[in-house]
């Protein structure tokens, strides 16, 4: 299924037809296809190059491995997630590793790799949601994720799926259209609330 954005400009077909899916086949990701992806997140722009960002792994191949990071997001994201073929918690380093200062920008640039394994994703016809609906504590814990590191989103990777595959509401969210806020709300010239 494809739902690419319906845009006022131009914009390159990757970033168009990226979107987040809850419809997930049951088809493998690749070991390589994965590695890939990581490898996209790897090289995104970071404040001082720091490169805050940590992925924990789990592979739906490596069952115990995968319902345990699949315990960790909600129920109600359990219910279409276990359907993917990777799960991944991502975590953001607190601190500049060189002075120890607070890293205000860490989240950010959590946020800026995964929208590069976002779009790798799509340039290999896969599809990954991003998850706020996770139980970050727990993940700490399982993971034994380090005190001067936070855990940030719970991800999903896979092969598109089928949205008759999903339960209501669900279903009738996966097929609804795409929407974002017109762009005169979003970007500003000389002062707040004046459109560009």
């Amino acid at each position: 299924m494809k739902k690419p954005a319906i845009t006022e400009y131009d914009l390159h077909p990757l970033v168009a037809e990226r979107w987040s899916p809850r419809a997930f086949s049951d088809a493998p990701v690749s070991e390589t296809q994965l590695r890939v992806l990581l490898e996209a997140a790897r090289w995104a722009p970071s404040c001082f190059n720091e490169q805050p960002w940590r992925f924990v792994v789990a592979r739906r191949e490596q069952a115990e491995a995968f319902e345990r990071m699949l315990s960790c997001l909600n129920e109600k994201n359990q219910l279409w997630a276990a359907r993917g073929a990777v799960l991944v918690i991502t975590a953001a380093a607190k601190n500049f590793s060189q002075s120890g200062a607070p890293n205000r920008h860490a989240w950010h640039d959590v946020g800026l790799a995964v929208a590069q394994l976002s779009l790798q994703a799509t340039a290999l016809g896969l599809r990954l949601h991003q998850m706020a609906g996770f139980a970050a504590d727990r993940a700490k814990a399982l993971y034994a994720i380090p005190d001067d590191f936070e855990a940030v989103t719970a991800l999903v990777i896979g092969h598109p799926g089928d949205a008759g595959d999903l339960p209501e509401p669900l279903r009738q969210r996966e097929l609804a259209a795409r929407e974002r806020k017109p762009l005169a709300e979003l970007a500003f010239a000389g002062t707040w609330g004046t459109a560009l």
